[in-house]
């Protein structure tokens, strides 16, 4: 298994992303965690676009990845990066508002990992963060088996 392992984040608001941050850091998780406030800085740090940093590819990535973003929004970037041979691998978790059935099993065609509703309170919010960490632990559990075989 690649030995650099970072989260990326794309969320627009500050105190979702800061309670996401917080939750996975009790969880245990110390990998690096990098921002992204709109969808089009998420594209330009996938697919190295100038004066942005570049995904390496020593590294493995997880995307958590909100649906209604500026600019860019979330199923538009799920969209290029699943037909992108080099970052089509990148396991994407969407974490968003939207709980519209054909929404969500859109997103699932595309090829998300999971698909996961935040809740408006904070207690319910800290659990679903919870579940999100369970999710990552199984995708890196299987990204651990498909590098190694």
């Amino acid at each position: 298994m690649k030995k650099d392992f970072s989260i990326l984040i794309a969320e627009d608001n500050e105190g979702h992303f800061l309670l996401i941050k917080k939750n996975l850091y009790r969880m245990g998780f110390r990998s690096k965690i990098i921002r992204f406030c709109d969808g089009q800085q998420l594209l330009d740090f996938l697919f190295k676009a100038e004066h942005n940093p570049k995904i390496d590819p020593a590294k493995s990535y997880l995307l958590l990845l909100d649906i209604r973003m500026p600019k860019i929004d979330g199923i538009t970037v799920l969209e290029k990066m699943k037909e992108d041979g080099c970052i089509q691998q990148i396991p994407v978790i969407m974490l968003t508002t939207t709980d519209d059935p054909l929404e969500i099993e859109h997103c699932l065609s595309l090829g998300c990992s999971d698909y996961i509703v935040k809740p408006i309170t904070y207690n319910s919010f800290a659990k679903v963060v919870n579940e999100v960490g369970l999710s990552l632990l199984s995708s890196i559990m299987e990204m651990s088996e498909i590098i190694t075989e």
